[in-house]
């Protein structure tokens, strides 16, 4: 029984970030939007409502980590496997500010995130998450 134990341990936790339509912070939102994750960990976006994906966004995660790009409807599951922050954007409702942001241990590609330009409400919704960010 005790030789399980670090194969439990490295398997990490899943994070269910539901993909809405409409939710406590209004319309077109990841829930959470701002995901604090371990190494190893990993995060599954579900299509709560329709028409949602969930993707990477270019220049908002950590070198050598791995791009992710699901599907319109359908669940995708990222291990994060990188320290640093990643950004999430549903590719149909980005400038109306559906993204999320996880962070994963110490946040080393904090500076390069925030340089990252974006869409509409996709910018306001990023400062308030990115603020959160604790510094290096």
């Amino acid at each position: 029984m005790l030789a399980l134990l670090p194969t439990q341990a490295a398997a990490g936790i899943d994070h269910q970030v539901m993909m809405l339509n409409k939710g406590a912070k209004g319309a077109m939102v990841y829930e959470p939007d701002l995901i604090v994750a371990a190494l190893g960990d990993t995060v599954t976006f579900v299509p709560t409502d329709k028409s949602h994906n969930a993707e990477s966004i270019s220049g908002m995660f950590p070198d050598e980590a791995t791009a992710f790009k699901g599907k319109l409807n359908e669940q995708i599951t990222v291990t994060v496997e990188k320290e640093g922050v990643y950004g999430v954007k549903c590719l149909p409702h980005y400038a109306m500010g559906m993204v999320a942001l996880i962070i994963v241990g110490q946040p080393v590609n904090l500076q390069q995130a925030k340089a990252v330009r974006h869409p509409g409400k996709a910018k306001t919704v990023f400062e308030g998450l990115l603020a959160q960010v604790p510094s290096v």
